[in-house]
């Protein structure tokens, strides 16, 4: 397709082989040039960049895997049914996302979230974020072909209508997903707080406990003449029953505490 090549402007052509470049679409007199980018989504997720010239009566579309155009059926109807296949598997495709939030989901309301699950949540975030960066644009780049072509006579709308919203479709589920992410997180990081409040509430009160008993201890240690209950015959038994004391009354005192707390 050497005269494909002649006939398209060197940036143009450049942009084409690109394979990161972002949607868009140039209107020319003797051609038209469309770039739809798309995530690929399989083991991971991939994004490709696909090029195509409408020519007057042809279009064709850049391999990049052969570096060089292939004449595609028709102006119109080639482009469609290449990226028409594209979609179709991008919205079934995104469906893994879909499912693998709703276990996430499911592991939170059981409490039963992995170690891992910060590292899948990141995952997921950063994957769907990416998609819906990537078809916003490629989303107003198809709108712009469909304006563009409203007039034609041979343009098939409502094919082109039909990939513009497969497109709009996943974004818009993937605007969806981001917000349950959002939710999962909130919820994940509640129930965390929850725990570690529960936790430092527990070392409260046992500190609280031990606290006057350490007291105790530390007074009667001290290396002086005249403590109570050292010359005694049950002194030690006397230091007991005092330290058991200071325990009931210290924990009597917590649990009014509590409850005045939780009152409030």
């Amino acid at each position: 397709m050497n005269d494909v090549k002649e006939l398209i402007d060197s940036l143009h052509l450049e942009d084409i082989r690109n394979d990161i470049h972002p949607s868009f679409f140039d209107e020319n007199e003797e051609y038209d040039m469309l770039i739809i980018r798309l995530p690929i989504i399989a083991n991971a997720l991939e994004i490709h960049s696909y090029g195509f010239i409408l020519a007057t009566e042809k279009s064709y579309y850049y391999d990049k895997s052969k570096k060089e155009f292939e004449e595609l059926s028709s102006r119109f109807e080639g482009p469609y049914k290449f990226l028409d296949k594209l979609c179709d598997r991008l919205v079934k495709s995104f469906e893994t996302y879909k499912d693998a939030i709703a276990d996430m989901e499911e592991v939170l309301y059981v409490d039963k979230a992995p170690d891992d699950f910060m590292t899948k949540w990141l995952g997921l975030k950063r994957d769907i974020l990416r998609i819906e960066r990537i078809l916003m644009r490629t989303s107003e780049t198809m709108k712009e072909v469909i304006d563009y072509y409203t007039k034609e006579e041979l343009f098939p709308m409502n094919s082109y209508v039909d990939v513009y919203e497969h497109i709009e479709r996943v974004n818009r589920s993937a605007t969806l997903q981001l917000s349950k992410l959002d939710y999962i997180y909130n919820f994940y990081n509640a129930r965390t707080n929850e725990k570690m409040n529960k936790m430092v509430y527990l070392l409260t009160i046992i500190s609280a406990i031990f606290l006057p008993l350490n007291l105790v201890v530390g007074f009667f240690g001290m290396n002086t003449s005249g403590l109570p209950f050292a010359g005694g015959e049950f002194g030690t038994l006397s230091a007991i029953i005092l330290m058991l004391s200071l325990v009931t009354i210290t924990s009597f005192i917590v649990h009014l505490w509590r409850r005045k707390v939780e009152s409030l």
